[in-house]
């Protein structure tokens, strides 16, 4: 599987067609964009702070990525013959077999089951290349990130530190019915 070159097609709970592909540096502009369309509030869940703006070095580090060690996936949606990024998932590995993961989508396009179509995506591609476990860190009451990864079928863990829950989720196991 070419991950730089990931490209795929989903369907949101709105009928509108998604795709989910490789996030690339000349996704800049639109990128930033998407984080314009987001609330202090989701700024705050996805960065556990306040965050107004990236600087060039963390720019540079989440549109530079090298789909091995760091992947980067854009959702794209295409309203009135423009295409924009509407969202984005993401894991780097943090050690062998586990990597960490993040995901943001712009306040318009919260709801419609964007994160749950990213996160089969980023499952699917860390399968493929041979991790066994996805983390998170999540605060208490980001409920929908949380629900996601509930709902995303793997077997998970969940552990409370210092005011954020760390999730983990077995690739190699399934939840139980």
């Amino acid at each position: 599987m070419n991950v730089a070159r990931y490209s795929a097609t989903e369907r949101l709970r709105n009928g509108a067609e998604m795709e989910v592909r490789a996030l690339v540096p000349a996704d800049r502009e639109e990128m930033l964009a998407a984080f314009d369309r987001t609330s202090a509030v989701t700024r705050y869940r996805r960065f556990f702070g306040p965050k107004n703006e990236f600087s060039e070095k963390e720019l540079e580090f989440f549109l530079n990525v090298d789909f091995i060690k760091h992947v980067a996936l854009a959702a794209v949606l295409n309203e009135a013959g423009a295409e924009f990024i509407v969202g984005g998932a993401r894991y780097v590995v943090a050690k062998p077999g586990e990597a960490e993961i993040a995901f943001a989508i712009d306040d318009p396009h919260q709801k419609l089951g964007i994160a749950t179509r990213l996160m089969k995506h980023l499952v699917a591609i860390a399968r493929a290349s041979g991790l066994q476990r996805l983390v998170a860190e999540v605060l208490p009451e980001n409920v929908p990130m949380l629900r996601v990864f509930e709902r995303c079928g793997l077997a998970m863990t969940v552990r409370r530190d210092r005011g954020v829950v760390l999730v983990t989720l077995d690739l190699g196991a399934t939840a139980a019915a």
